[in-house]
């Protein structure tokens, strides 16, 4: 199924890309030098985000034990 609103979006990086033919470090500059022309304020993540969000990430703990059924016919409990 073609979207208008997607590839419009897709023409106009496709575009960008071009310019700089397809070099993404040339890309990425040329962006942040329009967001500094553009004097609006950008978001980006400091130190104590990044680590919050490291520490989402990162695996944890085993999980806990699973299940346990004593027979066919019992309930299922979980040891504690």
């Amino acid at each position: 199924m073609n979207d208008p609103i997607v590839d419009d979006v897709r023409r106009v990086r496709d575009a960008h890309a071009a310019r700089f033919n397809y070099d993404l470090d040339a890309i990425f500059r040329d962006i942040k030098e329009q967001e500094r022309k553009s004097g609006r304020k950008f978001v980006s993540f400091n130190a104590a985000t990044t680590a919050v969000i490291q520490s989402l990430t990162q695996p944890g703990p085993e999980p806990s034990t699973p299940p346990v059924a004593i027979s066919p016919d019992a309930p299922l409990t979980r040891e504690r």
